[in-house]
């Protein structure tokens, strides 16, 4: 049994928000690995029985909303006596990577983000598998609260989809695989693309204009036989 965790918040109001990007992962999943099922209520969230691959999943949504995503992992884990190293896979939305975009981790730090945060808090650590989802930068007029409560622009929704499907094959291929494999099959090497400076804010480009009209005076100077000024 593996147990697949996608962190969002319950609510109408939030579906298609940057934060319920781990829900929507698990709708995907559903719709293609547990077509027929009857979603379950239990462990506080939502739950799904489902085949992928080689595993016998249990599909899961907490509705304790995000702060409160451990108290369902922690159940779960118990009640099925699971090994979060080996069996957990929490799926959550990340800022630090570009909309489109995914990345596959074995083990790691919170981040700052609440619903990884509480897990840590119940499982005394934060050695399992996780996929973040990119959900892009927060701008800088706006607070990181209001961003991932925000729904994603239309304008960015094909590359969300990209991003669904992705997570969805870079689990299929864990379960036939390992999570190594899938590292090094879905995860992209990322470059920040630099800001770009308007020429009279650069101050390397100022310098060189300046040695440039620097050297010109120099010259004439010397051909005129008087002092630059």
């Amino acid at each position: 049994m593996k147990l697949i965790v996608g962190l969002g918040n319950p609510g109408m109001q939030y579906n298609n928000t940057r934060h319920n990007a781990g829900f929507m992962v698990v709708d995907a999943l559903a719709s293609k690995f547990a077509v027929g099922q009857i979603a379950k209520s239990r462990f506080n969230s939502v739950t799904l029985d489902a085949n992928i691959g080689c595993e016998k999943c249990l599909l899961m949504k907490p509705t304790t909303f995000m702060n409160k995503s451990g108290q369902s992992v922690g159940e779960a884990l118990r009640f099925f006596k699971l090994d979060p190293q080996d069996d957990l896979l929490v799926i959550v939305d990340d800022i630090a990577l570009p909309v489109g975009s995914i990345r596959i981790r074995k083990s790691g730090g919170a981040g700052g983000h609440n619903g990884l945060s509480d897990i840590d808090r119940v499982l005394g650590g934060a050695s399992y598998p996780r996929i973040r989802i990119g959900v892009g930068e927060v701008p800088r007029v706006m607070n990181q609260a209001d961003w991932v409560l925000s729904k994603f622009m239309s304008e960015e929704m094909d590359k969300v989809n990209e991003s669904l499907q992705k997570a969805s094959n870079a689990i299929e291929h864990i379960f036939d695989h390992d999570i190594t494999s899938a590292m090094n099959t879905f995860n992209e090497k990322l470059v920040k693309p630099k800001r770009k400076e308007h020429p009279n804010d650069n101050p390397a480009e100022n310098s060189n204009d300046d040695q440039a009209v620097q050297s010109t005076k120099s010259k004439e100077s010397t051909n005129n036989n008087t002092p630059a000024t």
